[in-house]
């Protein structure tokens, strides 16, 4: 009876959901070490899907976003070096309407989906190949509440992109650096890396070294140079399709 009760006195009580979003931005790792005690992920999930849906949802409702869509459409075919007809320009506007529901569908598959392969990919390396010990509840519930980082630049980014109407991302370092002609391979790299997403890593990091007890230096320094290779090779080959 006293050894329960000593344990219950030595195991502080899990942080609310609101009070650990917030601390997932201003005390990350105090943060991260009260969700890997008490691995709850159901709600920060919610969360985010409500505040990513909602925010892309308005955007797209509007005339602006819709506008905006159509032009990110062109954009990317002429990246790749393909030319819309008029037929299909005329499909994207009939489909344009429709771009908000479309967005929210497959938000509400593809952001827990995610979650689940980067929690499932950062399982396998540390528990697999690195022999550490963490359960695969304490992995996810760490990748959950990263996402709140997700969360925050949605907010940040629509009323950006509806002054700008543009649903180009204005946190990429095209968007910080538009020093580049749009078409060489430096400003191919440098629109798909994102700070937002580089804040992102960083924290879902820190909260990895939290959880496994390992320095986060170098876990952030592999997932940066992963990023860094995934935008080279889409950069170069949107480079040699353009060319094409």
């Amino acid at each position: 009876m006293v050894d329960t009760l000593s344990s219950r006195q030595a195991s502080p009580a899990a942080r609310g959901l609101v009070a650990r979003i917030f601390g997932v931005l201003t005390s990350p790792r105090a943060t991260y070490a009260d969700v890997a005690a008490h691995p709850r992920w159901f709600g920060v999930l919610l969360v985010v899907l409500a505040t990513t849906i909602a925010s892309s949802s308005w955007l797209l409702s509007t005339s602006v976003g819709q506008r905006a869509m159509i032009d990110q459409q062109l954009q990317t075919s002429e990246a790749f070096g393909r030319t819309i007809t008029d037929e299909q320009y005329q499909q994207l506007q009939r489909f344009a309407p429709y771009s908000a529901y479309v967005a929210a569908a497959s938000q509400i598959v593809v952001l827990p989906l995610m979650s689940l392969l980067i929690a499932g990919i950062a399982f396998a390396i540390f528990n697999g190949a690195l022999g550490a010990d963490a359960t695969f509840r304490q992995v996810f519930a760490v990748v959950a509440f990263s996402g709140v980082l997700m969360a925050l630049k949605a907010l940040f980014s629509t009323p950006l992109n509806y002054a700008r109407e543009s649903l180009s991302s204005p946190t990429t370092l095209t968007a910080v650096l538009p020093f580049f002609e749009d078409n060489t391979f430096v400003a191919r790299l440098l629109g798909t890396i994102d700070l937002f997403l580089i804040w992102w890593i960083v924290s879902l990091a820190i909260g990895l070294g939290v959880l496994y007890k390992r320095r986060t230096a170098p876990i952030a320094t592999g997932f940066l140079l992963v990023y860094g290779a995934i935008a080279l090779t889409i950069a170069a080959v949107r480079s040699v399709l353009a060319g094409a």
